[in-house]
């Protein structure tokens, strides 16, 4: 039978110690959201909608945004014990230059449409963090300015080649003439993606007043304040523009740029060159041949062509072909530090982060943008101790299992004969797959086995005979 006694004092006081109350509601705030959704969450209730939607949505079903963040979560990590993990060094040289972490801030468009600071923080917030910071073609802060809210960091400038091409270039030499250490060339839009939710909200630039927006409004009064109260929304690169923003970028972009108009550029420019929208092994090749310095794995944060590849997944083939030989960076679908981890391990030496960083200035502007630097770093720090790791260059792919959840399917030489039969009119005959093709050829009668077994887990075993194959 349980003994009771009427509690001492002395046994209560140690139990009583209050914590004193936070009574700065932004400190509150974002000392509350332990992860990226977490800033995610309070930027949904402190933005408007239509803001809030350019950032978060992406093109049509929006099903490369979704592929790209399952990636992430459809690993394994596989970590080492009883190893001295009481210092970690989460740095390294990125282009030639150290970075304090293996991320920056992605170049985002129309950034003082989703918080009045925009690029000024973020800027200001990568630069303290020793991490680089990206100003779109897009942005809304001049060149300069974004200079000197940055004035020791590392500055990188995004360019879209447009239409007026004089125009293009003014913009590189005045990036050039400030002090920007790196190019990032932009290639995946030669066209605008449909960004449904964007057209269903009626997004335009600058924001519309309507009964709509008015009603959003209501429980937003600090957005819409800053907005009518701080200088009117201007590009950092561009004149005014009352349209949407899918009518400005088909307005702008050029559909015609080549590799030998990036050769060109690659001429024009005394930094390093990145090529950003990387989608496939060969396009990747054509660039190292090319000479520049590192290329982007991206689809655009599923901004552009919905069902692209996966970037994440197509990270470690392209390590394998061309890791040597240049830098690969990567974005799209990042939401932990785990998943930057998980990138550098598979051959990824930099990733970038777009989403998150708006998450974190529309949670909380400057002070949002510390928090998202910080959430990222100490996941990136706590993956890396758990693993067992003490630097990036220890992380390699034996830390990470990537599980495999849309495997190809298999045609069978079948479909591909009928498929040959339909006549030249219709549709351009295809050749029979073979052996050296690397297509495959299995028999009919055998394909829903081949399939089967592809959709097989792989042993321990079997992964490693592979790996030594």
């Amino acid at each position: 039978m349980v003994q009771r006694r009427i509690p001492k004092i002395k046994d209560l006081a140690p139990l009583m110690r209050f914590k004193a109350p936070e009574l700065n509601a932004k400190k509150r705030r974002l000392d509350s959201a332990l992860t990226i959704y977490d800033l995610r969450d309070i930027a949904q209730r402190r933005t408007p909608k239509a803001a809030f939607d350019y950032t978060e949505g992406a093109a049509e079903a929006e099903i490369s945004l979704t592929r790209a963040r399952q990636a992430f979560e459809d690993i394994q990590f596989n970590p080492s014990i009883l190893r001295d993990v009481s210092t970690v060094n989460t740095g390294w040289d990125v282009l030639g230059a150290p970075v304090a972490l293996p991320f920056g801030i992605a170049p985002t468009g129309f950034t003082r449409m989703m918080q009045t600071e925009g690029e000024i923080a973020g800027a200001g917030a990568a630069g303290a963090a020793g991490i680089p910071f990206s100003l779109s073609t897009m942005g809304t802060t001049a060149i300069e300015d974004v200079k000197a809210a940055n004035p020791d960091g590392r500055n990188w400038f995004q360019l879209y080649m447009w239409k007026d091409r004089p125009r293009s270039m003014a913009l590189v030499e005045r990036a050039a003439a400030a002090g920007f250490d790196t190019l990032l060339v932009t290639v995946d839009v030669p066209v605008a993606g449909a960004r449904l939710r964007d057209k269903r909200n009626g997004f335009s630039i600058p924001p519309q007043l309507t009964a709509g927006t008015v009603i959003n409004a209501i429980p937003r009064p600090e957005w819409w304040i800053n907005f009518l109260t701080t200088e009117p929304l201007a590009f950092a690169s561009l004149d005014r523009w009352s349209g949407t923003v899918g009518e400005l970028l088909d307005s702008m972009f050029d559909p015609t740029v080549t590799f030998e108009d990036l050769e060109w550029i690659k001429a024009q420019w005394p930094g390093k060159v990145v090529v950003k929208g990387v989608q496939n092994i060969a396009d990747a090749r054509k660039l190292a041949d090319l000479g520049v310095d590192g290329i982007t794995l991206s689809n655009h944060g599923g901004r552009q062509l919905d069902r692209a590849p996966i970037p994440f997944h197509l990270l470690p083939d392209v390590a394998r072909e061309l890791g040597s030989e240049m830098e690969i960076h990567l974005d799209t679908g990042i939401m932990s530090g785990a998943d930057i981890v998980a990138s550098v391990a598979l051959g990824a030496r930099f990733t970038l982060v777009g989403r998150a960083y708006l998450y974190g200035l529309m949670a909380g502007g400057r002070e949002g943008v510390d928090r998202m630097i910080q959430i990222l770093g100490d996941q990136v720090s706590r993956t890396m101790r758990l693993l067992g790791v003490n630097s990036l260059e220890e992380l390699n792919p034996s830390h990470v299992t990537q599980l495999e959840r849309l495997i190809p399917r298999v045609v069978a030489p079948a479909a591909v004969a009928a498929a040959e039969a339909v006549p030249a009119r219709r549709s351009p005959a295809r050749k029979p797959a073979t052996a050296a093709s690397g297509a495959s050829t299995v028999k009919p009668a055998t394909a829903a086995a081949t399939a089967a077994k592809a959709a097989k887990p792989v042993t321990k075993r079997e992964a490693a005979t592979a790996a030594d194959a």
